[in-house]
């Protein structure tokens, strides 16, 4: 499970990737600075798709007699409420990550405490798991799955 390397002039959420400085300290506070704009941007596009959604969904609301064509508006509404559920568990794991970065832990795997590193947060600004204990969780979950 690799993680891209970012290409300069990748967006991400906007924001470009970061470049430490040489001899920069992992989670300084400028990269701290990065991820808050990451995780911020991420969070803003999130409520503003919810938004749309439940606009759309009231504008779109309509008491259709053909029943074909009620089911077919009814499963349109499920699964734009299953993207959305899906997104506002997200949202938690957003703020979650702010929470961590206010009280200076983000950066570092929560099972053995290891840098998780700047690429892979850029990837998944959410990670909680450095690369290793991640795919070590997921053979453990194949396994228990199995």
């Amino acid at each position: 499970m690799d993680v891209p390397a970012a290409k300069p002039g990748m967006l991400i959420h906007g924001v470009l990737p970061y470049e430490p400085a040489a001899g920069e300290d992992y989670m300084s506070d400028e990269q701290y600075t990065h991820f808050r704009r990451i995780l911020n941007a991420w969070r803003q596009e999130l409520v503003a798709e919810a938004d749309r959604t439940m606009n759309n969904m009231k504008d779109e609301v309509i008491n259709l007699p053909d029943p074909a064509d009620r089911a077919t508006q009814e499963e349109e509404f499920a699964l734009e409420l299953r993207t959305r559920d899906r997104e506002r568990k997200l949202l938690k794991k957003i703020e979650r990550s702010l929470v961590k970065i206010d009280e200076g832990e983000y950066g570092y795997c929560e099972a053995c405490g290891i840098e998780i590193g700047i690429r892979r947060l850029e990837a998944r600004p959410t990670a909680e798991l450095c690369i290793d204990c991640k795919e070590l969780a997921e053979i453990k979950e194949k396994q228990m799955a199995g």
